[in-house]
């Protein structure tokens, strides 16, 4: 799909490449009237016309410049110089070759013709048509001038008159072309942007509908399979309403930061960490806590979260596979972030080796951290246990003031 040049920079590209194709016509007119005026010099060896040959040096040398620093600095010094080269020209021409006897002559229209196509690149279509103008004034005033001192025959010289003409031309229909193309592209543009929000909200929403799914559904499953035979007792009775309640409303679709008093969660008590460790022992799970826990008030509402809700599936995982009832859960504090490192002594894993059927860590952990920027790093080894790290960004400490603060 093209969606065209930006628009600040469609202008500038088209006058640099018109600019650039100038320069090239200009170098060729250049070397036109030096050969012109070469065979003549060759042909008639009485005339002096060698300082004619020197005066389009200059002009050639600040082409070349012009050409390689296209800035507003060079095309004047290249207008102003190639106006006095091109009065030089003139002036020499038109003392010691007779037959040329004015100022529409072909010989003395081809330097005037380069100075012309001076260009502007970067500066709008007016300023590249008006630098040509400028230039095509400057040199024909310059031969004028010549003439003048000379008594040569001043008249119109239209083959300068029609190149100015097309120059100008050329660059406004360019300018306008680019602009249709850039109208014309915005509604691919917008469409692209609007395809990757739509894609980006898309994976939000798989990702944390996976994670409710294997919150509630799969884990409620699991505890009713390890349940000892018999009625359903009172805590996993509340945990599964609790779950149906959520999967029937829409809660966990809205934002988290929302949904969430933020000062409530500056206390340790009233986290989701808090309550996922709780949550763990009533199924039977020996947590020992340690560590800052004062630092999970740095976090916001949706890190606090998620934190929360990755470090109960760890505690989960430790219960279900870890073949131990007893896990640590350890809270680290700085400035820039706040972690959490779940440790068991059970009997390990591999990640790697993991089965595509176990979404825990894949979905309730790692997708989840993700989402609010955070890192999840897992070392396990067979037969020794388990340690995973969560850590995900804290707050700074004048935004948790003037959160507390509302």
């Amino acid at each position: 799909m093209s969606i065209g040049l930006p628009g600040h920079l469609g202008p500038q590209i088209v006058n640099r490449a018109v600019a650039r194709a100038g320069h090239v016509i200009a170098y060729v007119c250049l070397i036109a009237a030096f050969s012109i005026v070469a065979s003549v010099q060759a042909d008639q060896p009485t005339v002096i016309l060698w300082p004619a040959l020197l005066a389009l040096v200059p002009i050639a040398i600040m082409l070349w410049r012009l050409d390689r620093n296209q800035t507003l600095f060079y095309a004047t010094a290249y207008v102003v110089i190639g106006a006095l080269a091109a009065y030089w020209f003139a002036l020499t021409v038109m003392t010691d070759y007779q037959p040329l006897l004015g100022t529409n002559s072909f010989v003395l229209t081809l330097p005037k013709i380069a100075i012309m196509l001076v260009g502007a690149p970067g500066r709008g279509t007016k300023v590249a048509v008006s630098a040509s103008v400028v230039g095509y004034a400057a040199a024909e005033l310059a031969i004028i001038a010549a003439a003048v001192q000379t008594g040569a025959t001043i008249a119109v010289d239209g083959a300068s008159l029609v190149t100015l003409g097309i120059v100008a031309s050329v660059i406004i229909i360019l300018s306008t072309r680019a602009q249709r193309s850039r109208t014309m592209a915005r509604p691919n543009i917008h469409r692209a942007a609007r395809d990757e929000q739509v894609a980006a909200v898309r994976y939000i929403i798989e990702a944390r509908a996976a994670a409710v799914m294997h919150d509630t559904v799969l884990n409620d499953l699991a505890a009713i399979s390890s349940a000892v035979p018999g009625a359903i007792n009172d805590n996993l009775r509340t945990e599964i309403e609790r779950d149906l309640r959520v999967l029937v409303g829409e809660e966990w679709l809205a934002d988290i930061s929302t949904t969430v008093d933020a000062p409530a969660h500056d206390r340790w008590e009233n986290s989701e960490l808090f309550r996922a460790v709780n949550e763990a022992k009533r199924m039977g799970l020996t947590v020992a806590v340690s560590g800052d826990l004062a630092a999970i008030g740095r976090l916001g509402p949706a890190s606090s979260t998620a934190l929360g809700l990755a470090a109960k599936q760890c505690l989960i995982n430790v219960l279900k596979h870890a073949g131990t009832g007893a896990a640590e859960v350890v809270v680290y504090g700085s400035e820039s972030a706040v972690s959490v490192m779940v440790i068991d002594t059970g009997r390990g894993f591999s990640e790697a080796e993991t089965g595509a059927d176990r979404l825990g860590l894949r979905h309730s952990v790692r997708r989840r951290i993700d989402a609010v920027d955070g890192q999840v790093q897992v070392w396990s080894t067979a037969g020794k246990g388990t340690s995973i790290m969560i850590s995900v960004p804290a707050e700074s400490s004048s935004s948790a003031d003037v959160a507390g603060a509302v």
